[in-house]
């Protein structure tokens, strides 16, 4: 801690360290999740479809937004919610307009709504 009383950014306030157990600060995405959300990124910036996301970590979710350019509101928002986990499923995707486009208890399943549909064309 500093003498004008700022914290630093990596130090908890108060001092005190959680109790094993207890309730997090904040809801975060796991290491295997980020893995498979920065995975289907790259293959979205690859094809050309998204340039920018960020990351936030709040008290009741964690969300990952998408965006088509850093200067526009995000295009998709898939928040991890662990208040939802037992009914609804706490992953969700979320478009610009708010619509949930799909939401479940296994991230991968909810992921798969961005797979791209084959279609045939009839000939």
């Amino acid at each position: 801690m500093s003498l004008t009383g700022d914290t630093e950014p990596s130090e908890r306030h108060g001092g005190v360290p959680p109790l094993p157990g207890s309730a997090p600060d904040r809801v975060t995405f796991e290491r295997r999740e980020l893995d498979r959300i920065l995975r289907l990124y790259g293959r979205m910036v690859a094809d050309g479809e998204w340039r920018d996301y960020a990351i936030d970590f709040l008290k009741d979710r964690a969300v990952f937004s998408i965006f088509r350019r850093s200067s526009e509101v995000p295009i998709y928002r898939i928040e991890k919610n662990p208040k939802l986990s037992r009914r609804q499923g706490a992953y969700s995707v979320v478009s610009a307009t708010g619509l949930i486009m799909r939401r479940g208890h296994e991230l991968d399943r909810v992921l798969r709504v961005f797979d791209k549909k084959l279609s045939l064309v009839p000939g």
